[in-house]
């Protein structure tokens, strides 16, 4: 498969020519070496000896676990000078790498980590997924007040958990700058599945342009990073294919909703190389193997704005962890992988050959590769690189019968016809605005032209579904009832999903309320209705198994069986135009008083996506059931991938007491309002995390637990950020995020 035609960036790192010169490169790869941490430096290595590129030894067996043991870790946040494809800048590190160290914890444990902060800005460290005191959550302005340049930080909580997390900052840009390691812990009871060797894999997304520089240029030029737009070529390509109405009609339909099709990530690789284990691809991480062994790979994303889809051709991988929590094994061939979500899978290479771990970026612009090889300096061979998808009107949340429609790029409709051709000129409203000139495979700013004949007045593309004049100028069906609908894009085969789809909250597709949450809310997608079994957008008929939320199933019934008492319905929000996110249509500056629940509650929280965009939405603090159709198996989860147009479920009980963060952990959304507390109030005195769950209280709440409220308004400013002297409209004043002050 070739790239698409109008494929047009790739950056430098991420080209297959730049990637075969990495032989010639070895100096800049030690350098980047001495930066990295045990688990992803090559054997008996300084720098790039005996031909190791990156290769490493699995990780240590988990030795016998105490109960009542200690677990101590001293980290220190700092800068240093750091390497990548031949340039030089200044990574902030944890103990002077990037990743930072593993920490190996014991289930049954205490932990105490003492931070340091060696930086000239306030900083924090997050513990990713685990349930901790709410003072002992790492997010400044919600749960502490962060750790303030030149002081240290000490960090204590038992350890009520196993399996595959992470550690990052919560504060500002730190996380994209190199503030993020892995977290593993041993579980006290044997593990269901049986492995020979043990990697962890963490993908991260590296930038020399400074966080507040991309934020800035997000906030001056909607779609500034995005180089993948359609272009001339690909519309008179389209026009013999489709005909030359239907071409118009779907240029013109994007055009009227003020969108692009090829909206996939706000930052692409035009700003971001991708790592794996803080690795270019040229420098070629590796994990050894023994043919015949049972190989865990730990999947951690700690990508900031990037969503990988991740396979290892020629090889089956089990998921047998999602989230560090066990379950029921499902042998896949890709799975798409969110900003904070964690996999462990295992796989068995019979062969006595190198295999390729590759994870391609959603939108297609880049990728992290590594290998899977039974001798260290062998490398994979490259696979074959995707075309970029499009949209299509399923992710627009639109139910239509547009005749003549079906077939055409992005719109994913039924049935195509051939129409006589028409003028350019003859297309009144035209917004060609959005289409990018030329067919170059480099392109700057600078190369994109006008296009002479056409109509280049109109709205820029924005955020959002289908706006007001949008939807009446569109001939569009009305609504469906429930049951009209078919919902497009659901695949069954192939999977051992729910027999019975309507056991999903969602699954019969509900039409969108007429309030559009005003201005922070570009536009809503007429319908929305649940999509998990969906692979998402570019993953669909590939002939892979892809990995989907309705595959997911706990292996033991979970404790809190009880239905839900209240239920609590919050959208997920956003203007392109102005990059502004938030839930409900507001950022978080303007959002209400925190969503309080009462302890010991069962809580219903839907999440509904009126944007155009993919969101993980994390909550701290507590587990959340996704509500899959898997009954008593549901499968339990601190972070979740939440496509466009569509409603999740998600069952909580409210067991932690105090003030928690919930946000999208898309780390540039976040910033700019998606963000909001959640508190847990009325919980009995000395009450902590995991009390009800180990005592058998699951559900009791005390008497006097106070009614939960929402309402009044608080004006405050985001927690962990402070944008310093930057004046843009729309962003959040964040406390502690200095982004300003940044070299």
């Amino acid at each position: 498969m070739t790239p698409n035609s109008s494929f047009k960036f790739a950056a430098p790192s991420l080209s297959r020519r730049r990637l075969l010169q990495g032989a010639g490169a070895l100096a800049a790869y030690a350098a980047l070496d001495s930066l990295l941490p045990s688990y992803a430096r090559a054997q008996g290595m300084n720098g790039m000896n005996h031909g190791g590129h990156g290769a490493a030894t699995s990780l240590a067996p988990a030795g016998e676990v105490s109960a009542s043991g200690t677990d101590v870790f001293d980290l220190t946040i700092g800068e240093t000078r750091f390497g990548v494809n031949g340039r030089i800048g200044v990574a902030q590190t944890v103990n002077g790498t990037v990743p930072g160290p593993i920490l190996r914890l014991r289930e049954g444990n205490e932990a105490i980590i003492r931070v340091r902060n060696d930086l000239a800005e306030t900083s924090s460290i997050h513990w990713h997924g685990l349930i901790v005191p709410m003072e002992m959550d790492g997010v400044p302005g919600v749960s502490f007040a962060g750790i303030e340049a030149g002081t240290t930080f000490e960090y204590r909580f038992p350890v009520l958990q196993s399996g595959t997390y992470w550690y990052h900052s919560h504060s500002g840009g730190q996380e994209l700058r190199g503030v993020y390691g892995p977290l593993i812990i041993d579980p006290i009871a044997p593990e269901p599945f049986a492995y020979d060797r043990d990697y962890i894999v963490m993908l991260s997304d590296w930038s020399f342009m400074m966080p507040e520089t991309i934020m800035k240029r997000m906030k001056q030029m909607p779609g500034y990073f995005n180089f993948q737009k359609r272009t001339v070529g690909e519309f008179l390509s389209d026009t013999r294919k489709y005909g030359w109405k239907n071409t118009v009609d779907n240029y013109r339909m994007w055009s009227r909703m003020r969108m692009d099709p090829t909206d996939f990530a706000d930052v692409t690789g035009i700003a971001y190389t991708f790592l794996m284990n803080g690795m270019t691809s040229a420098a070629n991480w590796t994990g050894l193997f023994t043919p015949g062994e049972k190989v865990r790979l730990r999947f951690i994303n700690a990508a900031t704005m990037t969503i990988h889809d991740v396979r290892i051709p020629g090889l089956k991988m089990t998921v047998v962890q999602v989230d560090g929590q066990n379950v029921a094994p499902v042998e896949i061939d890709e799975f798409r992988f969110a900003p904070a979500e964690t996999y462990d899978v295992i796989v068995e290479p019979k062969d006595d050959r190198a295999y390729a771990i590759f994870s391609e970026t959603m939108g297609r612009d880049g990728f992290a590769m590594g290998t899977l090889a039974p001798r260290a300096g062998m490398r994979a061979p490259m696979p074959e690189r995707r075309s970029r998808p499009l949209r299509t009107m399923a992710d627009m949340g639109m139910d239509m019968n547009m005749e003549g429609m079906d077939g055409m790029p992005g719109m994913n409709m039924g049935g195509m016809g051939n129409t006589k051709n028409q003028s350019m000129d003859s297309m009144p409203g035209m917004d060609m605005g959005g289409m990018k000139m030329g067919g170059g495979a480099n392109q700057g700013h600078a190369a994109m032209g006008d296009m002479s004949g056409m109509k280049m007045s109109g709205p820029q593309r924005t955020s959002g579904m289908v706006s007001e004049n949008a939807s009446r100028d569109m001939n569009m069906n009305a609504m469906p009832t429930p049951g009209q609908h078919q919902m497009a894009g659901m695949s069954m085969a192939g999977g051992d999903h729910p027999a019975n789809m309507n056991a999903i909250p969602g699954a019969t597709p509900v039409p969108h309320e007429r309030d559009t949450h005003g201005p922070g809310n570009q536009a809503v997608p007429m319908v929305t209705r649940s999509r998990l079994n969906e692979p998402g957008t570019g993953l669909e008929n590939n002939g892979r198994r892809v990995l989907v939320y309705t595959d997911l199933r706990a292996i033991s019934p979970y404790p809190d069986q009880r239905p839900a008492e209240r239920e609590v319905e919050l959208h997920l929000t956003g203007n392109m135009e102005q990059q502004i996110w938030g839930f409900d249509g507001k950022k978080y500056s303007e959002a209400p008083a925190p969503i309080q629940f009462k302890y010991g509650e069962r809580v219903r929280m839907t999440l509904v996506n009126d944007t155009m965009m993919e969101h993980p939405i994390h909550l701290h603090g507590m587990w959340f059931h996704l509500e899959n159709g898997h009954g008593e198996l549901l499968p339990r989860r601190h972070t979740v991938l939440v496509k466009p147009a569509e409603r999740i479920s998600l069952l909580i009980t409210a067991d932690a007491p105090g003030r928690w963060a919930m946000h999208c952990h898309l780390l540039f959304h976040m910033e700019m309002g998606m963000f909001r507390v959640v508190e847990v109030v009325g919980a009995p005195p000395g009450a902590k995390p995991g009390d009800m769950q180990q005592k058998g209280e699951m559900g009791k709440a005390p008497a006097s637990s106070t009614a939960p409220t929402n309402q009044g308004a608080t004006g405050n400013a985001m927690p962990g950020m402070d944008m310093g002297d930057m004046k843009m409209d729309g962003m959040d004043s964040m406390p502690g995020m200095k982004m300003g002050g940044n070299r």
